[in-house]
């Protein structure tokens, strides 16, 4: 059997800016998303794939901030190594691919390398891509999705050949509409991907060279540098994922996710989820830390962290509720994240509205309280940002409270 490997591109500090708040106290790869870090939903994914030896995680953050999870997930999959590679700097997503190569290509040599992008809720369809890959050979495989046209511009947007399903044109974020078929942000690559990376860095150095005002550094991008000049030699094919996929570049994304992924445990990971009852309504992952009142109504589509208290009347629906927060009896929590060791105060209401498709600007929808954030009894919240630290005793609606 082919030996696979996985490589999870996970990012650093300057690229989390859109999750904020949540990613003031919380590195984007371990905000919670259904009960579970971002980054252990590609990672579990990849776990269960046969063949699959090991699975590696490149990135910007220090050591110190990982440590932590890839402890746990050692211990979750023992049967596979996990481990965590630091970019010296931001290389973009080919370059810490290339800087890391031999880490990747150590014995046993991997036939098949598996790379997620961080940021991407999906059902990760890794045997189908295997499927696929190992009927045609070409250097990679891309997980492509189908967009509503308006929003497929926002996207690397694929051409392809629908008799053989090659990729025959690769556009990253066009100006004007050219396919609904965008990248997915998940690859399945031969070993040889390497040498096409080196030809992409060996041609941008030689273009430093000659241009005075070009800077050589080892930034590469896997979409522009190495996707493009594939895609032109009509080595890359693409596996349409038809199942659920949502990109989470906001805050507010991660209560869609969290639904999706819910769901999707039904089939999955069932023992994540509670046990549906009159007051429970399905699906719902609570941490066994969290002490919930039997009166409490929660669900569907809810993930309550650990050491959570909710208290007896309280109501919550399609939300996100963070480490050591209390809702006080009747409050209400709608739509809406709540960070850490927030309090909300008796008949307080926390509300928004879903997250829209289109990401229409300068609307907020989700509520999001940042962590420690205190609301005095029977304050109403609606569709706010709210930033840590804060103690909110009157209505407020549609702003950023900073």
């Amino acid at each position: 059997m082919a030996v696979t490997k996985g490589v999870i591109l996970a990012g650093g500090p300057s690229k989390g800016t859109r999750m904020r708040p949540l990613s003031l106290d919380c590195p984007k790869p371990l905000l919670p998303i259904a009960g579970k870090p971002m980054i252990w939903h590609p990672l579990s994914a990849l776990a269960k794939v046969e063949g699959l030896t090991e699975i590696i995680i490149i990135g910007f953050y220090e050591d110190s901030v990982m440590a932590g999870f890839i402890k746990e997930a050692k211990r979750e999959f023992p049967n596979i190594g996990i481990s965590y590679l630091r970019e010296y700097k931001a290389l973009g997503t080919a370059g810490g691919l290339y800087h890391f190569r031999d880490s990747i290509l150590r014995p046993p040599v991997p036939q098949n390398i598996f790379i997620c992008n961080i940021d991407i809720c999906c059902s990760f369809p890794f045997t189908e891509m295997i499927a696929l890959h190992s009927k045609h050979r070409g250097v990679g495989t891309i997980m492509g999705v189908n967009v509503k046209r308006e929003a497929a511009v926002k996207y690397g947007c694929i051409v392809t050949d629908p008799e053989t399903q090659q990729m025959v044109h690769y556009v990253e974020k066009p100006e004007s509409w050219i396919s609904n078929m965008v990248n997915g942000g998940v690859y399945l690559f031969d070993k040889s991907l390497f040498d096409e990376i080196k030809v992409a860095m060996d041609e941008k150095t030689a273009r430093a060279a000659e241009d005075p005002l070009v800077k050589p550094d080892e930034i590469l991008r896997l979409e522009q540098d190495v996707i493009v000049p594939l895609a032109a030699a009509k080595k890359m094919y693409v596996y349409e994922c038809k199942d659920f996929w949502r990109q989470m570049k906001t805050a507010a994304s991660s209560v869609t996710a969290t639904s999706l992924y819910l769901s999707q445990f039904s089939k999955t990971n069932p023992d994540l989820l509670s046990k549906p009852s009159s007051t429970i309504l399905a699906p719902v992952y609570i941490d066994p830390s969290a002490t919930i009142h039997p009166t409490a109504k929660i669900g569907p589509n809810v993930a309550i962290g650990p050491g959570v208290i909710v208290e007896e009347g309280v109501r919550v629906k399609d939300a996100i509720i963070l480490e050591g927060t209390t809702l006080e009896k009747h409050a209400a929590v709608l739509n809406s994240i709540v960070g850490a060791n927030c309090v909300v105060g008796p008949w307080a209401r926390v509300d928004g509205f879903p997250e829209p498709e289109d990401d229409a600007k300068g609307q907020i929808s989700v509520t999001i309280l940042a962590t420690e954030v205190t609301l005095a009894p029977e304050t109403l919240v609606r569709s706010c940002i709210v930033l840590p630290n804060k103690t909110l005793s009157k209505n407020s609606a549609n702003q950023v409270l900073l």
